[in-house]
């Protein structure tokens, strides 16, 4: 996040929409030799009403603080939703920007205990996609939700947490948009800048994602998980803000298959031991072991 995104985040982002934006959606005749995708500089300033020369300055950089009249016309163009349009209304780099004050995320107290008394799967994240903290619910539907995991690079970089997205492409899109969406300009934020690098190093997908330019809240939904013990799970998704994280439940359809399986899941997950203990993973032979 150290290049243009810093320097010219509103240029970089109507870059990236334009291409997105095909000629037939705008209502501009097919045909013709086109070198580049979706619409050109001069096409995109036509149809909002301003001159290319203009357009070209906001691309380039060389005007940072156009007019919210502008701002909205581009929106229109461009096609983009509410939260697109927000996005893009905050981006002009010339304001002045309070420091923010640096400080570790926290788990309250109150939302350890919270945890403890759920007896569906929860977990708190920060605004990274750290988790904090989680109850074992939650771990016995994910292992990747245990604290210390992050799960952005868990959805783009794990097999198993593939396997367990039943439309993984759908959910690494939503992650990494909601991912733009929380940076917004704290682009200088270390985790920040830490997980985006790892990312763009490791991951062919978050490259490509990351270079749409999309912003995304992704708040409550429902999806559809695949459990390797349980099978399939239809589960909803609540996200609640608390102070500086966010507490997150997923519960299923009361008396559905869903909501079986879940406490199937949950007897499992509370099953003893058996006397030995749990079995320890084999290691290498000592002298005294099989030839």
């Amino acid at each position: 996040m150290k290049d243009e995104e810093s320097g010219n985040r509103l240029g970089s982002y109507l870059r990236a929409r334009r291409e997105l934006v095909s000629p037939e959606l705008a209502g501009i005749p097919p045909g013709g030799n086109r070198r580049v995708p979706g619409l050109r500089r001069e096409e995109v300033a036509l149809l909002a009403g301003i001159s290319p020369d203009y357009y070209l300055r906001l691309e380039r950089g060389r005007d940072k603080n156009p007019s919210p009249q502008v701002l909205a016309s581009l929106a229109r163009v461009l096609r983009l939703d509410d939260v697109e349009r927000t996005y893009l209304l905050g981006l002009p780099a010339d304001r002045p920007r309070a420091p923010r004050r640096k400080r570790p995320e926290h788990v309250p107290a109150r939302v350890h205990q919270l945890l403890a008394h759920l007896t569906v799967p929860a977990f708190v994240e920060g605004r990274a996609f750290d988790v904090l903290a989680s109850n074992p619910m939650a771990v016995a539907l994910s292992p990747r939700l245990r604290p210390g995991h992050n799960r952005l690079l868990s959805l783009l970089l794990d097999p198993e947490e593939q396997a367990f997205q039943q439309d993984w492409a759908k959910a690494t899109a939503d992650f990494v948009a909601t991912l733009r969406t929380t940076i917004g300009d704290d682009t200088d934020n270390p985790r920040f800048v830490e997980l985006v690098g790892e990312l763009a190093l490791s991951s062919a997908r978050f490259r490509t994602l990351w270079a749409r330019h999309d912003v995304r809240v992704l708040d409550g939904g429902t999806t559809t998980v695949h459990h390797p013990v349980v099978g399939d799970l239809r589960l909803h998704r609540d996200k609640l803000p608390v102070d500086d994280v966010i507490l997150v439940v997923h519960y299923p359809d009361k008396d559905s298959e869903s909501d079986e399986k879940l406490r199937l899941l949950a007897a499992l997950a509370h099953e003893p031991a058996g006397p030995a203990g749990p079995a320890r993973p084999a290691g290498p032979a000592g002298p005294a072991g099989p030839a």
